[in-house]
């Protein structure tokens, strides 16, 4: 019997649409938040100049993972105390979809560059970066992470390769990076090393006091401070509490004994391991870590008068869509289309003294050039 080509046709679009359901159907993960926190209005400053600037960083956090942890919360995020908002365009010069070494050099150097280079231009030379423009200028200057410090994003602002994946090239860089407050992970690359360098004796002979804990990171009261207390990552966002917003404060507090003030760093690393895994739980959970975190930052912010909080991304990981949920039950459901990095544009938000200048659609790399500027750097 002849069946017509058209019929045929339609039959295949609808068992291909069928299949096409099925298929996000079951690539679908819910999570429930049970552990909700309030969030409170922050009056911004009402001054206009900027003594210090710190820029924070959600590696792999997208608008759809900042809806998603917006929804899991019931609705309140501290983020939302942003008095401007605007959007980051996350090229890199070889590649439509960028990485963590190119995306964050591009956010601490102002320049595009190859994929998976950090700190350094198309030719393998070093560029400037914030921490560099900081110290120039007189100001205090340091970083503060959840990951291991020879992750990406920290060696963006202090150190320079063209692969990110020399992880004890990278590593062997930080005694001469400038800063004078660091804090992560990865204590493993610092010791017991191919190249037989002791990298925590050689930070203490440049004036470092090199810290194993964070309890003696705590105690601390002054001096350039190196704080590595885990042989890699920190540990998950249930084991580590508010370990990230703690961590951040005090090298606040320290570097703004500098009556010229600091720049400061603040990562969010582990948003985009749980993209890569598709494992939605604890990327929400670190999600709204780091949301808690930039509350006590834009609160710091908001008391001190003179500081600059800006948020943004280095790239959007996993391809996360919120497809369902409710925001009173605090339930997500999500699905993602990809265990890499996706080319969508990441949000970027500014609070204190400058915001206004982070509206609009810019390149990631813009954002180099407008702290420099509020900075008082020509």
């Amino acid at each position: 019997m002849y069946t017509p080509l058209r019929t045929l046709l339609g039959a295949a679009a609808v068992m291909f649409a069928a299949t096409i359901a099925q298929a996000q159907e079951v690539a679908r993960h819910t999570y429930v938040h049970a552990t909700p926190y309030a969030v409170e209005k922050i009056t911004p400053p009402k001054g206009t100049k900027a003594k210090n600037v710190i820029l924070m960083i959600g590696d792999g956090m997208s608008l759809m993972h900042v809806y998603s942890a917006w929804t899991a919360n019931r609705g309140r995020l501290w983020l939302e105390n942003a008095q401007y908002t605007g959007l980051s365009k996350t090229w890199c010069l070889d590649r439509l979809i960028t990485d963590s070494g190119a995306g964050g050099t591009a956010l601490a150097t102002g320049h595009k560059v190859l994929y998976h280079s950090v700190g350094v231009d198309k030719d393998g030379r070093p560029l400037t970066t914030l921490i560099d423009v900081a110290k120039g200028l007189g100001k205090d200057a340091g970083v503060a992470v959840t990951c291991r410090l020879w992750d990406a994003t920290p060696c963006d602002f202090c150190c320079h390769n063209t692969d990110r994946d020399d992880e004890e090239g990278l590593v062997g860089d930080y005694p001469d990076c400038g800063a004078d407050f660091v804090f992560g992970g990865g204590a493993q690359k610092f010791t017991g090393r191919k190249d037989g360098r002791d990298i925590f004796a050689e930070l203490e002979s440049k004036g470092w006091r090199v810290m194993r804990t964070t309890a003696e990171l705590m105690s601390c009261s002054e001096g350039r401070v190196f704080c590595v207390p885990y042989d890699v990552d920190t540990p998950l966002p249930d084991e580590r509490g508010d370990l990230l917003a703690r961590a951040s404060l005090k090298g606040m507090e320290l570097m703004n004994r500098n009556k010229n003030g600091f720049f400061m760093m603040i990562e969010g690393s582990q948003i985009d391991d749980y993209g890569h895994f598709n494992q939605i739980d604890l990327l929400i959970k670190e999600t709204l870590d780091f949301d808690q975190t930039v509350g006590k930052v834009m609160q710091w912010a908001a008391k001190d008068g003179e500081t600059l909080v800006v948020v943004t991304a280095d790239h959007e990981t996993g391809g996360l869509t919120l497809v369902d949920g409710s925001k009173e039950e605090g339930r997500v459901e999500c699905a993602f289309s990809s265990r890499g990095h996706s080319g969508v544009m990441v949000p970027v938000y500014a609070f204190g003294p400058g915001a206004e200048q982070f509206t609009g659609i810019m390149e990631n790399a813009d954002i180099f050039w407008k702290i420099k500027a509020i900075l008082g750097a020509r």
